[in-house]
């Protein structure tokens, strides 16, 4: 495919620094952050392209979005957004994920089940126009003027120069799967690979079980990689919740001695412990057998999936019986969305407390009330 726009791909998208408020003054424009993924959109009259955000195509995995955006969108332009899926008034990642797929008629039945829409956000290009080096506010002006008569699956996403409403945003949106708020600065040209956007997202911590951790690469028995995380439902079952591995070189090596003791006898007492059994199964796109009750299927690591294959994911059970603290942004489902970090070991707590009734539950938003004030 050969275009011929002023911006033509493959380009990096403008990116963002963590900020642990929502930033005061008047040269700010504030919109919610989307959870989906990263698209940038190139119109070149009956041609369109979609990237990813690591520069890769990406139409081929959303193709019941096409035909809209070539309806809807200027005849030539560039623009910058998120692709996501609601379920059920939420976003819905995992939906996201599952696109991912080789199998053309896999993607077609996904697409016909659970279609995607597109939120834009910037205007690169238009016409024979590079718009990069406009400031924020012009552009976001030129895409509201551009986008007007949107109709869904195509959306502009909300902005305000209202920091109240955007503490208000960042309160409520996470109820439909949002992510936090972006602050850009009025005056910002577009940056391609910089980060001079601003990102606010949630921070909180839970207390979790350990219940097994893998080997760093190329350092088995030397260097822990990464600690597995549980938590508890209702009736009692540990349910695998994500992994943490934010730790140093030095930490991973004296991790591997601290933990030593917890490996012997673990396997044959572990929730988890026909795990070598799992991990020769494919479970396809849940890790888990079904049970009834509780949070749907049991969590637990090392199944395979279309998503890991060729990834090593052998782990080594512990004991159940240290608990620790880790910092997290929000929830998909009945686990982390993103790893979360470690904290501090908590002697003080015992594994049976480290409950899901801990987490703190932000009430259900209508995503079509975010699509509506879009609109």
């Amino acid at each position: 495919m050969k275009l011929t726009l002023p911006v033509n791909p493959p380009v990096e998208p403008m990116l963002a620094k963590l900020a642990s408020a929502i930033p005061a003054g008047e040269d700010f424009i504030y919109e919610p952050k989307w959870d989906g993924f990263r698209a940038m959109v190139f119109k070149d009259k009956d041609q369109l392209f979609i990237q990813s955000r690591d520069l890769k195509p990406l139409g081929r995995y959303f193709p019941e979005i096409e035909e809209p955006l070539k309806k809807q969108l200027p005849e030539r332009c560039v623009l910058d957004g998120e692709l996501v899926i609601a379920t059920d008034d939420r976003l819905d990642f995992d939906a996201l994920q599952l696109r991912l797929h080789p199998a053309a008629s896999r993607v077609a039945m996904l697409a016909a089940e659970k279609p995607c829409a597109y939120v834009a956000w910037d205007l690169l290009a238009l016409g024979d126009e590079d718009l990069r080096a406009r400031p924020q506010s012009e552009r976001r002006s030129l895409l509201e003027k551009e986008l007007a008569n949107a109709t869904p699956p195509i959306h502009v996403t909300p902005a305000t120069r209202d920091r109240a409403l955007a503490e208000d945003w960042f309160k409520r949106f996470e109820g439909a799967g949002l992510d936090g708020v972006m602050a850009k600065p009025m005056s910002l040209g577009y940056q391609p690979g910089r980060r001079a956007m601003w990102k606010i997202k949630h921070a909180r911590t839970a207390d979790v079980v350990l219940a097994g951790l893998r080997w760093f690469k190329g350092a088995k028995e030397k260097l822990v990689g990464s600690l597995l995380l549980g938590l508890y439902d209702e009736e009692d079952v540990l349910h695998h919740v994500g992994v943490t591995a934010t730790f140093t070189r030095e930490a991973r090596a004296k991790l591997t001695e601290e933990l030593a003791y917890l490996r012997e006898g673990a396997r044959e007492t572990h929730p988890w412990k026909n795990w070598a059994e799992w991990q020769e199964q494919d479970f396809g796109e849940v890790e888990g057998e079904l049970r009834e009750g509780g949070h749907g299927p049991q969590r637990r690591p090392g199944g395979l999936s279309r998503w890991s294959r060729g990834k090593d994911l052998s782990w080594v059970p512990l004991r159940i019986e240290r608990v620790l603290e880790v910092g997290y942004d929000h929830m998909q489902g009945a686990r982390f969305r993103h790893p979360p970090k470690f904290k501090r070991w908590r002697p003080d707590k015992q594994p049976k407390d480290c409950r899901y009734d801990q987490l703190e539950v932000t009430p259900a938003f209508e995503i079509a009330k975010i699509f509506g004030r879009a609109s």
